[in-house]
This record gives C-alpha cells, sequence and structure tokens, in this order.
C-alpha cells in the first residue's frame, strides 16, 4: 500500500486531520470551548466550515453522477441550494448568533428554543433534541457507510476493515479537538474540495479541446444533454429548488452561525460561503456535464463508470492526472464524507450532554466533566454508527432521504419565525415541530403531486405556528423585551456595516 502514491496520500491526509485535533485540544480549556468553540470562529473559518459541514460525499459523486447520466437539467437542484443558503445567510446568521447569546448562552438548538420560549416544562428540549439524535444517527451511520465504501473501492479492502479505517481518524479528531477541531479540519476540506471540483473540469475541458469543443462533444454525444427542462415538469422543478428550504433547519449547519465571533463577520463570511458553494456546485455539474463527453471520445475508459455512474469523478482524477496529484484530488471525496460526519458527531454529542445529562441529571456539573461527558459520547454516537453501518445495505441509507427534509420541515419553520415573529409561543413551536416532522413522514409515505415532502412540510409548519400563537396566551413582556434589544442590536450593527461599506 506504502508504493500507492494514492494511499500515501490518503494515509497524510488522514495524519494531518488528526494531528489539527491534537492541536485544537490544547485551545479546548472549558464546555463551551468543545462544543461551540467559545464563539470565536472568524469569518473565513465560518464559512467554510458551514459549507464543508453541509457538502459530504454527494457533492463530488451523487451530482456529479447525476449529471452524467441526465445532462445539464439535474442542475436545478443546485440553483435551489445556492438560493436557500443565501437565505439562510440572510435571514438567520446574524439573529441567531445574537439570540442565542442573549438567552442564556444557550449552546445547541433545543437549548435556545427552551429559554428563547422560557419553556420550564422543557417539552421543546426534549422533543427537539429527540429529533436531532433519532435523524443524525442514521446521519452520521450514513457517513461511516461512504467512508468505508471509498476505502473498500480505491484500496480493495474488505468492507469490514474499511469501516473502521475511514471512522477512526474522524473519531479521534472529534474526541480530541471538539467544536474548534471539527471548525478548522472542515476550513481545510472545503479548500481541498474547490480546487478539486475547479481543477477537475478545467482538465476534462483542455483534454478535449476547450470550452466551446467540449460542448460540442456533449450536444453530439446526446443533445438533450444541454436541454435544461429535460425530463422536469413545474412540480419536478418545484421539487428540486425546495432543496434550499432545507437549510433554515439543519442544525449542524446552524451551530455554524452561534460560533461565530460577532454578527461583525458575517457579512464576509456571507459573501466568502455563497462564492465556495457557487464554485463547488457549478465544478460538480461540470465534471458530470464534460465527463459524458470525455468518455464518449476515450472508450477504452468508459467501462471503469458503467457499473456506477457516481465515479465519474473518481475515474477523472485518475486517468488525467499524475498519481500524487490523484490522490490529492480524491481525498477530496474522503474530506467532504468526514467533514459532514464529524459536525454530525459533534452535535449528537452536545446534544445528549447539554440537553440530557446537564439539564436533567448533573445541573451543576464541573467544566472539565462536561468536557469529558461530550467526549464520552462521541465515542458513543460514534459506536453506534459503525454498529449500524456494519450492513452497507440495510435501511439505514434509505432512511437518510427523510433526514433533510425531516429536520428542514421541523426546525427550519420554528427557527425563522421565531427570529422574525415577536408574538410566537412555545406551544406554536410544539406545533410547528411536530406537524412539520409529521408531514414530511406522511407525504412522503404516500406522494402526493410527485412533490418533495419539504415543501408541504414546511408551509404546514408555518401554518401550525402561526395559528396556534394566535391562539395561545401572548408572551411574557421578557420575551417580547428580549426580542425588541435582539432586533436593536442587529438593526445597529447591520447600520455600522453599511456605513463603514459606504
Amino acid at each position: 500500500m506504502f508504493s500507492n502514491p494514492t494511499a500515501v496520500t490518503f494515509i497524510g491526509y488522514l495524519v494531518l486531520m488528526v494531528g489539527v485535533g491534537v492541536f485544537a485540544y490544547r485551545y479546548t480549556r472549558n464546555y463551551s470551548d468543545y462544543i461551540l468553540g467559545g464563539r470565536s470562529l472568524g469569518g473565513i473559518v465560518t464559512a467554510l466550515s458551514v459549507g464543508a459541514s453541509d457538502m459530504s460525499g454527494w457533492l463530488l459523486m451523487g451530482l456529479p453522477g447525476a449529471v452524467f447520466l441526465s445532462g445539464i437539467s439535474e442542475a436545478w437542484i443546485a440553483v435551489g441550494l445556492i438560493l436557500g443558503s443565501w437565505l439562510n445567510w440572510h435571514l438567520v446568521a446574524a439573529r441567531l448568533r445574537v439570540y442565542t447569546e442573549k438567552t442564556h448562552n444557550a449552546l445547541t438548538l433545543p437549548d435556545y428554543f427552551t429559554h428563547r420560549f422560557e419553556d420550564e416544562k422543557n417539552l421543546l428540549r426534549i422533543i427537539s433534541a429527540l429529533v436531532i439524535l433519532i435523524f443524525f444517527t442514521i446521519y452520521c451511520a450514513s457517513g461511516v457507510v461512504a467512508g468505508a465504501r471509498l476505502f473498500e473501492n480505491t484500496f480493495g479492502m474488505p468492507y469490514e476493515t474499511a469501516l473502521w479505517v475511514g471512522a477512526v481518524a474522524t473519531i479521534l479528531y472529534v474526541f480530541f479537538g471538539g467544536f474548534l477541531a471539527v471548525s478548522w479540519t472542515d476550513t481545510i476540506q472545503a479548500a481541498l474540495m474547490c480546487i478539486a471540483l475547479i481543477v477537475t473540469p478545467i482538465a476534462v475541458m483542455m483534454d478535449l479541446g476547450g470550452l466551446t469543443s467540449a460542448t460540442d462533444a456533449v450536444a453530439t454525444v446526446n443533445p438533450a444533454m444541454l436541454d435544461i427542462m429535460r425530463g422536469q415538469n413545474f412540480i419536478g422543478i418545484v421539487s428540486l429548488l425546495a432543496w434550499g428550504l432545507g437549510y433554515f433547519g439543519q442544525p449542524h449547519i446552524l451551530v455554524r452561525f452561534m460560533a461565530a465571533r460577532s454578527i461583525a463577520v458575517i457579512p464576509n463570511a456571507r459573501r466568502v460561503g455563497i462564492l465556495w458553494m457557487f464554485f463547488c456546485l457549478a465544478g460538480a455539474v461540470g465534471v458530470g456535464f464534460f465527463g459524458s463527453a470525455y468518455f464518449a471520445a476515450h472508450v477504452d475508459q468508459a467501462a471503469l463508470v458503467t457499473e456506477n455512474h457516481e465515479r465519474v469523478f473518481i475515474v477523472l482524477s485518475g486517468v488525467l492526472f499524475n498519481p500524487w496529484i490523484a490522490g490529492v484530488l480524491m481525498s477530496a471525496i474522503l474530506a467532504a464524507v468526514m467533514s459532514t460526519l464529524s459536525c454530525q458527531l459533534l452535535v449528537c454529542s452536545s446534544t445528549l450532554t447539554e440537553d440530557f445529562y446537564r439539564s436533567f441529571l448533573r445541573p451543576k456539573a464541573t467544566q472539565r466533566e462536561l468536557v469529558w461527558v461530550g467526549r464520552s459520547m462521541v465515542l458513543l454516537i460514534s459506536a453506534l454508527a459503525v454498529w449500524m453501518a456494519r450492513d452497507p445495505e440495510s435501511l439505514v441509507l434509505s432512511l437518510v432521504s427523510y433526514a433533510w427534509a425531516g429536520f428542514g420541515a421541523a426546525f427550519g419553520p420554528v427557527i425563522l419565525m421565531s427570529l422574525w415573529w415577536r408574538r410566537m409561543t412555545r406551544n406554536g413551536a410544539l406545533a410547528g415541530i411536530v406537524t412539520g416532522a409529521a408531514t414530511v413522514l406522511v407525504w412522503n409515505h404516500f406522494a402526493w403531486f410527485g412533490l418533495y415532502e419539504i415543501l408541504p412540510g414546511f408551509v404546514f409548519g408555518i401554518a401550525a405556528i402561526v395559528i396556534v400563537s394566535l391562539l395561545d396566551k401572548a408572551p411574557s413582556k421578557h420575551v417580547t423585551d428580549q426580542f425588541t434589544e435582539v432586533e436593536r442590536i442587529v438593526r445597529d450593527r447591520t447600520a455600522s456595516n453599511e456605513a463603514a461599506a459606504s
């Protein structure tokens, strides 16, 4: 293995990530540092860690593979994701950063919900924490499977061995360094993913004679590949665009906003984050789009992607570049898997530690005790995820399709309305979470109209929040005064930023 440049590159990359985790260990002094990095992230790290935690192996395998098969019409989902992310930065980032600090320095979403609505019975904490644990444990198992498949296919390892090799490095740096390690490694991983997705389609175009020649070659292979409406109808396009709604409710993304140093870094982070996302998604589409022409022109290599079209990026990296460079580019897939998995492990750990252990079992636990409980929870969730992933053909992967829509519809309306509507109540929040999640499960089962379930789940969730809140007793003066204070802080900071820009 050590004579294989790709293997050496992979191992070097894993060692680097663990090294970052050990380095971050020195800066993890208390529980807030371990769970939220002490709210110290700058604009660049905030932006790139948001992107890396969002995009899993789907970015380098699933999306290029879909475009490779069906053409540019698969790019509608990329448009929806960019729009959703842009709205998330504008509508949620700054307000959530301020609000979570004002609500008893909330470290998790369940903690924020509890203090935002003065939920003395802790119903919001319990329900939202259970939703996070159920969906993210499945998500983590999916990430472990993806990492194992990568090592299995690349190095010919037995699946059982690849399962542990792919998981251990991620577990180690999350265990030692916590949130800072995850954020710093996400920054490195985001940069690697972006470089790989810019370089690879450019190399394919150069091999085919340039942009015009490459596009003409795609048209020669199949003119329908250039038709953005191919196989689409109104419901289909709306469903793909609706993926963007999921951003408002993803805990592993929202926690990055909470960890920013201050709202002053948000505008620059937003610009960097959206630019990174545009280049990555455009590059992923380009890999699949021009890859179809490349393999039509190199029929001797086409068999490498015939059985599995999601290998198009892996194969192109291997045939177009020097083995050492190919190893770096293929490490981008590992980066995508590890970045998402690490964020999910940490969110599960913080939920178990903050919203169950500290809230119900040990309210007066010391900072050191909480840090080590958090680390123990990382190991516990990791062991459960590896156990669930032991059979790669199990229902785990099929259940993951619920998770994005489930989080988006259950938490998205509650997050948005809690940040923008003063009259919202605790019972309204409960109704929104339950209605959004239930709609996703029911709609997915019956598949009405072929519409992606996140859209009706989101709409019904907002409706439930508004109706129940208006029927409910008005929030207390403390809650409304706190809302006014957050609005004032965000408004003043925004005005200051605009004045500085002019």
